[in-house]
């Protein structure tokens, strides 16, 4: 594989994306499909590629909050996912021995905590949308393990949207064969062997700061609504001018 990054930043993949995006939910269309697409975005990084998706395709920017579990004495191995609802994803099966059974619900505590506190940052910038019976659009900036995106279908799923796809820019080849069993569709336009980390193939990667995120988050939301608005008057005008005809 090149060492050149494939996208220039989170911006430049969200808009690759939706592009890719876009054409298939056309032919989801063209096969019946109507159901209206909710672009659900995990923060923080996933949300200035969320936001590209969900301007392209003028429809809601929303969130999931999941956050790795991890133990005290190695913070940086993922042992699982929780969402900020206490859907829980973890790495093994099995859950180690009771011996660490303390530990391990210690651990799953700290992180639903962390979710739940990362939710209500978030919650002034999401809008009142209702997924039930729609395309529920899970986006991250990329996928290194897959724990987080997968628990966060388990959150989406609940709400009982018509389908759950999970997308990203960029993800390792080796999930492409378990990130399905999550979802009913997974786009994702570049799937190295090599990965690494999702930084890798960014030329730009800043961390994503929690108000830049909570930025993306209302912006788009309000001048959607704007837009919606300005569209329903424009409607209601014509509506008016063609009774008085």
């Amino acid at each position: 594989m090149s060492s050149a990054p494939l996208f220039s930043d989170r911006a430049d993949a969200g808009e690759q994306l939706a592009g890719s995006l876009l054409t298939q939910i056309n032919q989801l269309r063209e096969a019946g499909v109507s159901a209206a697409p909710i672009v659900y975005a995990l923060p923080r990084g996933g949300l200035p590629v969320g936001a590209a998706v969900a301007r392209k395709l003028n429809c809601p920017l929303d969130i999931v909050v999941a956050k790795k579990i991890t133990m005290p004495q190695n913070p940086e191995l993922a042992i699982g996912a929780v969402t900020s609802e206490g859907h829980v994803l973890w790495l093994r099966q099995k859950r180690i021995t009771k011996r660490n059974e303390r530990l391990l619900q210690t651990a799953l505590r700290q992180a639903q905590e962390k979710a739940q506190a990362q939710l209500k940052q978030f919650s002034m910038g999401c809008p009142s949308v209702n997924p039930q019976g729609a395309l529920a659009l899970l986006i991250d900036d990329g996928i290194a393990t897959g724990m987080t995106i997968a628990a966060a279908t388990q959150a989406l799923r609940a709400k009982q949207p018509t389908q759950i796809w999970i997308c990203a820019p960029v993800a390792p080849a080796g999930l492409m064969n378990w990130l399905p069993e999550w979802c009913d569709h997974v786009v994702v336009l570049e799937t190295p062997k090599q990965f690494l980390s999702v930084s890798r193939f960014y030329q730009q990667f800043p961390q994503v700061e929690t108000q830049e995120a909570l930025s993306y988050l209302q912006t788009h939301n309000q001048l959607l609504l704007s837009e919606n608005d300005t569209s329903s008057s424009s409607r209601a005008s014509q509506t008016c001018d063609a009774e008085l005809l």
